[in-house]
């Protein structure tokens, strides 16, 4: 469709400007209950079915609407576009696996500034920027900084603005 000022429009445009985005990369879940399914498509059937909104996952894979995902117990499927999110969120993970281990929340990116909180693994947060080493990350009852070890759903290294 062409309008009178000669800007065009395509329908398409999110889909295929998402598509162009490098792989892999982390998004979120975008519903409560996302079928993960064994192929591209709805004819494959469900393997798993990921039943927590704002989950980050892993896209390691897409073809055309679907994308292939990972969650962070590893694992994999492929779910159709829609029920993914760009908004980034990161899961709080444990340190050497201890059960009782709860990850402090600074109020600045300094392990010597105040504990705002205390984490416990599992726990999702929004990420609100990284600088490589700290993260900034908010959510119910919590706002501040964490070292970027200790989420899954940002890369080692990575900056997020």
């Amino acid at each position: 469709m062409v309008l009178a000022s000669g800007v065009r429009l395509s329908f398409a445009a999110s889909a295929d400007s998402e598509a162009s985005l490098p792989v892999p990369r982390f998004v979120s879940l975008h519903a409560d209950r996302v079928n993960l399914r064994t192929g591209p498509g709805d004819r494959y059937p469900i393997e798993w079915v990921l039943t927590r909104k704002e989950m980050p996952v892993e896209i390691t894979g897409q073809l055309e609407h679907w994308r292939r995902i990972r969650d962070w117990e590893g694992a994999e499927g492929w779910v159709l576009h829609s029920l993914l999110s760009g908004k980034r969120t990161a899961l709080v993970s444990a340190v050497a696996k201890k059960i009782d281990d709860f990850a402090p929340i600074h109020a600045s990116a300094d392990r010597t500034s105040a504990v705002t909180a205390r984490l416990q693994s599992g726990v999702i947060a929004t990420v609100k920027r990284c600088d490589g080493h700290w993260c900034r990350i908010s959510g119910e009852g919590f706002d501040g900084w964490i070292e970027q070890e200790r989420l899954w759903g940002v890369y080692p290294g990575e900056k997020v603005d």
